[in-house]
């Protein structure tokens, strides 16, 4: 499934069940593991899950079933992996304790390698 069509389809599922504070990182420059993180906020631990369950519905409903759900029932917490997109639903406390939007921004472009050895990321930094 095309990027942008998966993105608006987990966009969809958390608006529907009115998520609040929508965000999207592009993390495709700092890791190979996903490209775009959706973070949103619920209003109870109920909520949390019930946002995270629409977006696994939606996913499945489309033919895309996700590689992992964490969290779940009474968690403040709810990771949605869609591969291309991971989609972080939280209470707003989790949202504020764990700053994943900072975090993910305040990381360096230029860090270490996938392909590279931890001395040689050390060797490279240290002549920079």
């Amino acid at each position: 499934m095309h990027i942008d069509t998966l993105k608006s389809l987990a966009l969809d599922a958390l608006e529907e069940l009115k998520a609040r504070d929508i965000t999207q990182l592009d993390v495709s420059s700092l890791t190979e593991v996903t490209d775009l993180m959706l973070i949103a906020s619920g209003t109870s631990t109920r909520h949390v899950a019930a946002l995270a369950q629409n977006v696994v519905e939606k996913a499945k409903a489309a033919g895309l079933a996700p590689r992992g759900v964490e969290g779940g029932d009474n968690a403040d917490w709810v990771l949605v992996d869609l591969g291309d997109i991971v989609v972080h639903v939280m209470l707003p406390e989790a949202r504020t304790l764990y700053d994943l939007e900072r975090l993910w921004a305040d990381l360096p472009n230029d860090g270490f390698k996938a392909d590279e050895s931890f001395e040689q990321f050390e060797e490279r930094a240290s002549m920079s």
